[in-house]
């Protein structure tokens, strides 16, 4: 640490062999009202980063997701943060103990699924408070934050090859139909057909989120829409 930074100070932090990653989106506005828009799971990863989403994360005690949600509003109100951001958390094995890792003080990819369990729009939210609007003016919730409807999943789309440890894919799209239409379906995306997967930027072709009553009915929905997904001309990690 001396050698690194100048400061031979160090923190010791706890290994926790079987973590689970949950995360609390919050936002905050200027007149220092704080709220969280509940909880995402993001644990399924690859190369340390993540894959599929869901929110609300499942299996969760209410007494541990209380308290997720109190201290993730705690450490945003205390800093007097505004924005949208989201409070990153490591849950232990025992699904008890949680250990504050990280904050995002931005929108992240994950954020369809949030957006679907609460019915709001995170962007214009955004943009509402940086021009002074009061969260309680935009938000119908009870206390520090809004309770979810229904279940979400994310899967993001990359042209990666699982063979060759998740590694990118280049290549040019030359077939590329995505699940739009269906039903629960949204699907973020920013090529189509044609273009050209380049070793230059972030390999995400699409972002697909399904949304049900329930963590079965999304699955289902997200089965269905990948059934339906058909990408050719570079490896993906579809399969």
């Amino acid at each position: 640490a001396g050698v690194a930074f100048g400061r031979s100070e160090c923190y010791l932090e706890r290994y926790l062999e079987r973590p689970r990653h949950v995360e609390v989106q919050v936002l905050g506005d200027l007149d220092g009202t704080v709220v969280h828009l509940a909880d995402r799971d993001c644990s399924l990863q690859r190369r340390h980063q993540k894959l599929i989403e869901e929110a609300p994360a499942p299996a969760i005690d209410p007494e541990v997701r209380a308290a997720l949600h109190a201290a993730a509003v705690r450490v945003s109100r205390e800093m007097a943060y505004t924005n949208a951001g989201t409070c990153e958390f490591l849950l232990d094995e025992d699904g008890q103990r949680f250990y504050f890792l990280e904050m995002n003080t931005r929108l992240q990819v994950e954020h369809p699924v949030t957006e679907l369990v609460t019915g709001l729009d995170l962007v214009a939210l955004q943009l509402a408070v940086a021009s002074g609007r009061r969260l309680d003016d935009l938000l119908d919730r009870a206390g520090d934050g809004l309770r979810p409807d229904g279940h979400a999943v994310e899967f993001r789309l990359y042209a990666e090859d699982p063979a060759s440890g998740f590694l990118p894919s280049t290549g040019t799209l030359e077939h590329l139909s995505l699940p739009e239409g269906l039903p629960g379906i949204r699907v973020d995306t920013g090529v189509r057909q044609g273009d050209v997967v380049s070793p230059f930027y972030d390999p995400m072709i699409a972002k697909i989120i399904a949304h049900g009553r329930n963590r079965a009915q999304a699955l289902a929905r997200m089965r269905a829409a990948l059934a339906a997904t058909r990408i050719h001309g570079v490896r993906t990690n579809l399969d």
